[in-house]
């Protein structure tokens, strides 16, 4: 337990801190839908006492769940799960997508961009960017 991967265990915190999120969000409900930025569509499904808008933000925040528990398992604060290279190479990839994705929509779609936006944007970049050095950490120590 001594050499855990630091860089790791806060990446996925990030990513359990996104999972409570989103429980808090359905929790709040429609205002809450709006606020985050779920749209206006799910959030009067969420008015109207319709399941879906629940069922769609648990099964984001399962994501996020299993997300954190990837990267807990690279750090070493939780046992070696199966696939853990991969899916850390893929959790790393949305993240890095999801932050980057914004410089081209800036360019191709300016109208849609908004401060909401941006901020998660840069979160998920650096999010992104802690699952990636934390990759490597983990690589490099297992050489």
């Amino acid at each position: 337990m001594a050499n855990l991967n630091k860089t790791l265990i806060v990446a996925g915190c990030f990513s359990l801190l996104a999972a409570l999120l989103h429980i808090a969000i359905i929790i709040g409900g429609a205002d809450w839908y709006r606020y985050f930025g779920a749209g206006e569509e799910l959030a009067q499904l969420s008015e109207q006492g319709s399941l879906l808008p629940t069922a769609i933000t648990m099964v984001i925040a399962s994501i996020f769940i299993v997300w954190a528990i990837f990267a807990f398992s690279g750090a070493g604060l939780v046992r070696r799960l199966p696939w853990i290279k991969p899916a850390l190479i893929v959790i790393t990839f949305i993240y890095l997508a999801r932050g980057l994705g914004i410089i081209p929509l800036m360019f191709l779609s300016p109208d849609i961009v908004d401060n909401f936006l941006v901020v998660t944007s840069i979160i998920s970049a650096a999010v992104g960017s802690l699952h990636f050095w934390g990759f490597r950490k983990m690589i490099q120590a297992q050489q």
